[in-house]
């Protein structure tokens, strides 16, 4: 393979999407096929809408502390993924401070400031009155960092994402990115204000940022298994954690608690899990965009009112411009059979991406271990401090829609193609400019104490 063709690898490769390049390099909701102008994709109304929600944060003049070698490090969200992030940017840069941190909960803010001291003391200077709660919080950590950790309820990932580069912050993001094509599109804007403000965005999809699984799609790119003749992913296992719940939480608090389990909230579980998945079938499909999917979805025995209004099982089954099938599966049922997987079928052989390891012609295995969550976090303070941002919307924001495009299928029975999932202006309703501490939650259990949830064949989303 040429160096023009040869794939770009992020982990030891000179990234060649500077800011000028930007626009060439721009695989997102723009690619094959669509019919959405750039500038018209830009100015959606409902992007501008929750976009013009976030102008009373005042833009930063600086990348960091003035006259200081510390990087002041914010977190919007106090859950156990978060506090893995905080401990993995601590350990990426000395000089990295824990300053804010909010959530929902302030007891969960203390207790997951205890647990980060524990591991990362010196590191850790979060008093009291930098810890925040509620739906307002956000705005604090903001002002009082230089880089942003997000990873809360899903629906806010885009919202807040755009605040803090607004404020002129780095951010790492938690997959998914969005829930709805609404949020997709607000964080393809964040992404691209970005860039024109030379900040970092690096996303939680960390697979990018394994070396194994590197080598082994660079090695399909370079035709190892031959031409790819169908994908299947796989990410079968229990429900997320179940929570029971306190007698002194209203409805509103319970289901921000267990966020995993509504779909306002977390978009369920093909957005949710089987996106990295579905980013590394794009991957090693060379970032190629389905152009139309369909998918099967439904509740069969996780039912009761603690998992909320989610479905506990999902099929769909993508198809790409070549014609390429991408069969995928997510399925949150107990006592079942688990696989965690993405198998990759070649002309010549095939390839695991998770077990690093190809097939056929030309046997291979990777053998190594590392930490792809930490590496994510090196890469991001290293370019901080290099003065050369990295940005990942370029397959943060195509992925996730993928996700959502199969998760609409999937609730509405539906075949839903790319170009209409990008051309829709559907948004899990309240929009996250509207979530107000004490509010009504949009949805509520019924008589027998059960959640409603969507219906193929019924329900109607794009």
């Amino acid at each position: 393979m040429n160096d023009k063709n040869k794939p770009f690898n992020r982990l030891t490769d000179t990234d060649p999407r500077t800011k000028e390049n930007h626009g060439k390099f721009q695989s997102g909701l723009l690619g094959r096929g669509s019919q959405t102008s750039r500038r018209g994709f830009l100015k959606t109304s409902a992007t501008i809408a929750s976009a013009s929600a976030l102008n009373s944060l005042p833009l930063a003049k600086s990348a960091h502390a003035a006259g200081s070698d510390v990087l002041r490090v914010g977190m919007i969200g106090c859950g156990g993924r978060n506090s893995g992030a905080a401990v993995q940017a601590l350990n990426a840069d000395p000089g990295a401070r824990l300053v804010a941190m909010c959530d929902i909960f302030m007891d969960r803010v203390k207790a997951k400031r205890q647990i980060i001291q524990d591991q990362k003391k010196d590191q850790v200077q979060v008093d009291d009155n930098h810890c925040f709660d509620g739906f307002e919080g956000y705005k604090h950590v903001i002002e009082s960092s230089d880089v942003v950790l997000i990873a809360n309820a899903a629906k806010f990932h885009p919202f807040h994402t755009m605040a803090a580069v607004r404020a002129g912050r780095h951010v790492f993001t938690e997959k998914p990115h969005g829930i709805d094509p609404v949020g997709i599109k607000l964080m393809q804007s964040a992404c691209d204000l970005a860039w024109e403000k030379s900040l970092c965005v690096v996303s939680g999809l960390h697979s990018r940022y394994h070396p194994g699984y590197e080598e082994t799609i660079n090695r399909i790119h370079d035709g190892a298994i031959g031409d790819i003749v169908s994908i299947e992913e796989n990410f079968l296992r229990g429900p997320y954690g179940m929570i029971e719940r306190k007698a002194n939480l209203s409805e509103l608090q319970w289901q921000c608690s267990t966020q995993y389990h509504f779909a306002w909230l977390s978009g369920d579980d093909v957005v949710q899990s089987l996106v990295h998945n579905l980013d590394r079938a794009r991957w090693a499909m060379g970032e190629a965009l389905p152009i139309k999917c369909h998918g099967l979805g439904g509740r069969s025995s996780m039912t009761d009112s603690i998992y909320g209004d989610v479905f506990d099982h999902h099929s769909v089954i993508y198809e790409f411009p070549n014609g390429t099938p991408l069969y995928a599966f997510c399925r949150t049922n107990t006592f079942c059979y688990d696989e965690y997987s993405s198998k990759i079928l070649g002309s010549k052989g095939r390839a695991s991406i998770m077990g690093c390891r190809i097939w056929g012609d030309r046997n291979w295995q990777w053998k190594g271990q590392v930490n792809p969550y930490q590496i994510e976090h090196d890469r991001l303070f290293t370019s901080i401090r290099q003065g050369k941002p990295i940005n990942n919307g370029d397959y943060m924001v195509p992925s996730t829609m993928t996700a959502v495009m199969g998760q609409i299928s999937c609730y509405s029975g539906r075949e839903v193609t790319w170009d209409q999932i990008n051309q829709s202006d559907f948004q899990y309703s309240p929009g996250p400019e509207d979530c107000r501490d004490g509010m009504n939650p949009p949805t509520r259990p019924g008589s027998d104490g059960s959640y409603p949830v969507y219906k193929p064949g019924k329900s109607k989303l794009v």
